[in-house]
């Protein structure tokens, strides 16, 4: 297929990518986007197959090397299709974009769905609002090595681009799924998986608790924390120490800090 060549930020293939912009069309379509050259090659590290990619020559930091992820992802049957810098930054989701944006298969899969091994690491995020902080999340996980992250009632989708791109493209490489609470309760306890659950309302720091063994954390929101339900159905509570007038953490930082205190005591 030769490939294409598109100038006019009205080009339908174009408008078609930015309608990936709605989570309602994401959901019907089953796709999402992935903007940014590190977060693509990570993507497609991973298994990802893009359906379609735009990518722009002028924006490159480095077109003679960054080209060869573009014949990568030709050769995985995907559309390429070369823009123009004036068209690619229309339909680009980033302020200075770097040349690569590719339509993907969404993220995410059912609960029932996770493989998980002997004694797993996993996350639990509640009510997340933020595509930020989920993505910071997904960045600690994958760094820490966790079995999955499953995101409990979630208030943004996995393959929301800011997600995407505030993981930096760790949303594909850490198996990922969302649920009702009550789905998410009835499923670490059917493989055995204690909760701990993250809360400034406890003596419990978390350095005192055993991180070894099936074990999932929880983290709430930043401003109002975990539910009382989540909080009830939790095995142990702890916090982590705050020195200053605040009471909490940034939702992913406080994800990070328990979860590399996992990290030691696992000696990953």
């Amino acid at each position: 297929m030769p490939e294409l060549l598109v100038t006019s930020a009205t080009n339908p293939r174009l408008k078609a990518v930015a309608a990936l912009r709605r989570r309602r069309v994401r959901d019907q379509e089953g796709l999402t986007v992935v903007d940014g050259y590190d977060e693509l090659a990570l993507a497609v590290d991973a298994g990802v197959v893009p359906r379609t990619l735009l990518y722009c020559p002028e924006l490159m930091l480095d077109p003679d090397a960054q080209s060869a992820l573009v014949e990568r992802v030709r050769g995985l049957g995907a559309t390429t299709v070369r823009c123009g810098r004036t068209a690619f930054e229309k339909v680009a989701y980033r302020e200075g974009p770097d040349g690569f944006l590719a339509v993907v298969p969404g993220a995410g899969r059912r609960l029932e769905d996770l493989v998980l091994g002997p004694d797993p690491l996993v996350v639990v995020v509640e009510g997340l609002e933020k595509p930020g902080n989920l993505g910071s999340v997904l960045r600690s996980a994958d760094a820490a090595g966790v079995a999955a992250v499953v995101a409990a009632d979630p208030a943004t989708d996995w393959g929301n681009p800011n997600v995407v791109r505030a993981s930096k493209g760790t949303v594909f490489t850490v198996p990922v799924a969302s649920a009702p609470l009550a789905g998410v309760l009835g499923w670490l306890a059917g493989h055995g998986i204690r909760l701990v659950a993250t809360t400034p309302d406890t003596a419990t720091l978390h350095t005192e608790v055993d991180w070894t063994g099936a074990v999932a954390v929880a983290v709430g929101t930043e401003k109002t924390g975990l539910t009382p339900a989540a909080l009830a159905a939790a095995d142990e509570r702890v916090r982590i120490p705050m020195a200053g007038r605040v009471n909490s953490l940034n939702a992913g930082v406080s994800a990070a800090v328990v979860l590399y205190e996992a990290v030691r005591q696992r000696g990953m």
